[in-house]
């Protein structure tokens, strides 16, 4: 991680409902890019699980800000 104050979280070793609105909030973010058709919301939390499940996308929480947020694996390792 780039960041010391920020740890990797096992994407299942989070509560369902947690994780369900941390995926959301995550989608509903303005500059979210989803390909050229806009995707309900549910599409939308199915691919970003379907990113943490393989491995393309990591749940990090910063330990400073006590925040939790999703990125991409390639953005950064």
């Amino acid at each position: 991680m780039k960041n010391s104050n920020t740890v990797e979280v096992p994407w299942d070793q989070v509560e369902p409902q947690a994780l369900r609105g941390l995926i959301q909030e995550y989608v509903s973010r303005d500059g979210t890019f989803y390909g050229d058709l806009e995707k309900a919301m549910d599409q939308k939390v199915d691919m970003v699980i379907g990113q943490l499940k393989a491995g393309e996308a990591v749940i990090t929480w910063n330990v400073g800000l006590r925040s939790g947020d999703i990125v991409l694996k390639k953005d950064i390792y």
